[in-house]
């Protein structure tokens, strides 16, 4: 991966278990504009408490995540254990301890060991001259199944640059901005507000759009690096290269996102609620993620069962206005009610193959107006069960 001024490792601490690389560093050579978005819970593991803190200044310049231990639930002594980390990689790298994020991911209320940390930092950092971007991709998994990653290249004014990316999550996934922590970085020099404000569009069009369980997170974070050194002129909101550069964002941020949808804990589906239709857009993400979360919708899904009804239910109680009898769905180009009727056992017969396939879109329409949202969610299985029933062991 060609992308200019950063360098990365990953070592193994054994910080839940030995066997794997579970700490790894991200690191710029230069101070980089940088915005975040973290979790709206009430409960915030130290890690983000402290991020939010540093990211204040909006400049970054490291990032040090660990898997396996969320310290989140640890009170005092998990601050001091964030507060540590920053300091320890603030004093090996030579930058101030403001300028480092710390991360976590893994299990709530358990003490992170920072003998550990402290133990694995020199090797963390001498490893920077060797890691690469897919190496941290992999130390952040918990319950996923495979690395997330995504690339996007552009140029402005005729200098190119590289917008890279990558994700973990499978379950506790709902970021309201799940257990979700996604890192951006970019070589293109970027002006700060409109880096901040084409970030925070973007995670609301992907991360902020998606559902595995409903279940948001302690340890949310999805933060962006722009370093500048792809020496590029600068990129603003009144030019075409800001345009550009806000596209690329979006869809390296959509595929980051859709893969954690098809990662999703015991997943077999992966479905596109597309909502119309709606009085506005507000009401069309309402009903759109009361649909995506309703358990009864996932498990037909699961057991491909063109359970029509389910969806219309979801739609009732999301809250958004809804006239019933004005209310169409179709699986794909399959029309299975309009204006709230059934449309009939043909259209059921085909509903059900539609929903045998691995990726299908439910559309719904309110017939209310032009509001309209589109979140991705997955099926519900048995093995979701299985898999968090004794997550801890």
């Amino acid at each position: 991966m060609d992308i200019k001024g950063f360098s990365f490792s990953t070592v193994e601490a054994a910080i839940k278990k030995p066997g794997r690389k579970d700490l790894a560093l991200i690191y710029s050579e230069v101070p980089a504009n940088a915005a975040a978005v973290f979790t709206t819970s009430s409960v915030k593991a130290a890690p983000v408490l402290l991020s939010q803190k540093n990211i204040a200044g909006g400049t970054a310049q490291a990032l040090i995540v660990n898997s396996g231990n969320a310290n989140a639930c640890t009170g005092e002594q998990g601050m001091n254990v964030a507060v540590e980390t920053s300091e320890l990689i603030s004093a090996a790298l030579g930058i101030d301890k403001s300028a480092v994020q710390v991360c976590s991911t893994g299990v709530i209320g358990v003490q992170l060991p920072v003998e550990k940390i402290r133990s694995a930092i020199p090797s963390l950092v001498t490893a920077l001259s060797s890691g690469t971007f897919s190496d941290v991709a992999k130390a952040i998994m918990t319950t996923d199944t495979f690395p997330k990653e995504a690339t996007g290249n552009g140029a402005a004014a005729g200098t190119d640059y590289m917008v890279a990316g990558v994700a973990k999550g499978a379950g506790m996934i709902m970021p309201n901005m799940a257990t979700m922590l996604s890192f951006i970085i970019t070589d293109a020099a970027v002006e700060p507000t409109f880096l901040n404000n084409t970030f925070r569009a973007a995670v609301n069009r992907s991360f902020n759009a998606i559902t595995v369980d409903g279940d948001t997170s302690t340890n949310d974070t999805c933060l962006i690096m722009a370093n500048g050194m792809a020496e590029n002129r600068l990129i603003t909101s009144d030019s075409s290269d800001g345009e550009t550069f806000a596209g690329i964002l979006d869809n390296v941020l959509l595929s980051l996102a859709k893969q954690i949808v098809k990662d999703g804990e015991g997943a077999t589906k992966f479905v596109e609620i597309k909502l119309i239709g709606a009085r506005n857009d507000s009401d069309a993400k309402r009903a759109a993620m009361a649909v995506a979360n309703s358990s009864l919708v996932k498990t037909a899904f699961c057991g491909e069962d063109a359970n029509w009804g389910r969806i219309f239910a979801a739609v009732g109680y999301s809250g958004a206005e809804v006239d019933q009898s004005r209310l169409s769905l179709c699986f794909d180009d399959v029309c299975m009610a309009r204006n709230g009727i059934f449309a009939g056992d043909d259209a059921e017969a085909r509903g059900t193959v539609i929903l045998k396939k691995e990726e299908f879109t439910v559309t719904v329409d309110l017939g209310l107006g032009t509001g309209s949202a589109t979140v991705y969610t997955s099926d519900l299985t048995h093995d979701y069960i299985s898999i968090n029933a004794d997550y801890r062991s």
